[in-house]
């Protein structure tokens, strides 16, 4: 399989503005995701998709590749189709790899395109809950999986509710699963999906993944026991920063 690695990054932000070029430790935040993401074996290639003319020069600067897409795009998923588009080379599949998660481990993104078969439509990685914080977090979205591995709904919410247990007990009698956001699509359902309106149940939740299995698309769900650190404001950065320098 020939896997393309799509790091999309903008740089207008409401809570954190530029943080692609944000500095940690001498680096910044695009560099260390852009050089995490290299060391994946299956990764044939590793491009930056972005909107902005100051972090196409600095991933420039520092060797990385780097492709110019629009600033009208709603979500990172129809930039890596219009990345994607640019680049005029064929590839199987597409990771899309989030750009504000520097300390992410290529063993990760590994773990996620080994189920790129051909027949896997979609793929994401999930991790279980463990703390009752992230599991009533409307900011961590979750995973409803089915027996067969495959994702039956994405929800802010805890699903499902247990009626008969208060909910202190959840945890304990079911295994809940949180959403880490790093997307693989086969490149002919991304370019299906990026033509879909806006569903009635991605609007409710404010999660794109709900309009690909609206429209009956299938997404592959692997469990990986790894951590995933998003960072979405200066107080994320600082925090992380101090856990995750390596």
């Amino acid at each position: 399989m020939k896997i393309l690695g799509l790091i999309p990054a903008r740089y207008a932000s409401t809570r954190f503005p530029a943080k692609a070029l944000a500095d940690i430790n001498g680096k910044s935040m695009i560099q260390r995701v852009v050089e995490q993401a290299r060391q994946t074996p299956s990764l044939s290639r590793v491009v930056v998709a972005t909107d902005d003319e100051r972090i196409r020069a600095h991933v420039a600067d520092f060797g990385g590749e780097v492709v110019m897409t629009s600033t009208h795009h709603q979500s990172g998923t129809d930039r890596c189709q219009e990345a994607l588009t640019a680049l005029g080379e064929p590839f199987d599949y597409v990771v899309n790899i989030q750009g504000d998660e520097p300390f992410i481990q290529p063993q990760q993104i590994q773990l996620l395109t080994s189920v790129l078969d051909g027949t896997t439509e979609l793929a994401t990685l999930v991790k279980a809950i463990t703390d009752a914080h992230t599991l009533f977090n409307p900011n961590s979205p979750k995973v409803v999986v089915s027996q067969t591995g495959e994702a039956l709904y994405f929800s802010r919410q805890p699903i499902p509710y247990q009626r008969d247990r208060t909910t202190e007990e959840w945890l304990r009698h079911h295994t809940y699963y949180k959403h880490i956001g790093l997307y693989a699509y086969r490149t002919d359902v991304l370019a299906q999906i990026t033509q879909l309106p806006p569903s009635a149940l991605e609007r409710a939740e404010a999660l794109e993944q709900l309009r690909w299995l609206e429209n009956g698309y299938r997404i592959r769900v692997v469990t990986t026991e790894l951590e995933s650190y998003g960072i979405d404001t200066p107080e994320d950065l600082e925090k992380l920063t101090v856990n995750n320098e390596q």
